[in-house]
């Protein structure tokens, strides 16, 4: 077993923890606004919000240079305010929240139609404003599909690798994660490292999936109540 320094873990995990929060905002408000939307770009919309799922991770990293790179709009606006974020942690989160989002609009989503209207019709009825709608009946009748939602946006922003790569780079003690780690352990040829990084993203992933397991068995006992 090498010697290993595991500030790749605390970085991988922070960097999953506070990308998670903001996939979750995000994710519900997209896809609850969506779920009641009926235009003629709902098709288009929900394409849109879904593509980060299917384009390779590279692609998205080239587009986040295109946004955040000195050139970019997003970069201009940045530096005018005397920062940037290319390169540094805060690029590792904006990567993972980029090709989380998909999974947990997806799974809000889903979770949001198959609340009966009724019951948020009759919260209506009662004076209910929508905000209280949202947060006292229809997030806590979806709150078991969308904490899967949670889950699988932390396992997937945990293995972010090729957008995270493109944006962030690869600087020990700075923005290098675990997936970034095994990589370059591997190109240096230094498997055992590699071997023993891999188990230790196995182990987090594993702990995921069985959360995920107790959670979906939680919402159907949740449902049945």
């Amino acid at each position: 077993m090498p010697e290993m320094d595991l500030v790749p873990v605390w970085i991988s995990l922070k960097t999953a923890a506070l990308s998670t929060v903001i996939t979750f905002f995000l994710g519900c408000a997209a896809a609850r606004w969506l779920a009641g939307y009926q235009g003629k770009a709902k098709s288009l919309l929900d394409g849109l919000f879904t593509l980060p799922l299917v384009l390779p991770p590279t692609v998205l990293g080239f587009g986040l240079l295109l946004l955040f790179g000195k050139n970019g709009p997003l970069g201009k606006l940045l530096l005018k305010l005397g920062t940037t974020v290319i390169f540094s942690w805060w690029a590792t989160v904006i990567a993972a929240v980029v090709v989380a989002f998909p999974l947990m609009y997806r799974t809000a989503r889903g979770a949001f139609e198959q609340i009966e209207p009724n019951i948020e019709n009759a919260a209506r009825t009662l004076g209910a404003s929508e905000w209280d709608i949202f947060w006292r009946v229809t997030l806590p009748l979806a709150w078991p599909g969308i904490m899967a939602g949670i889950i699988l946006s932390f396992a997937r922003s945990l293995g972010e690798f090729g957008a995270t790569l493109m944006i962030a780079g690869n600087i020990p003690g700075r923005t290098q994660t675990i997936p970034l780690a095994i990589y370059f352990a591997v190109a240096a040829g230094d498997n055992d490292r590699a071997l023993a990084w891999v188990a230790i993203i196995m182990l987090i992933s594993m702990l995921s999936i069985l959360a995920l397991n107790y959670w979906q068995r939680y919402g159907k006992n949740y449902a049945n109540h």
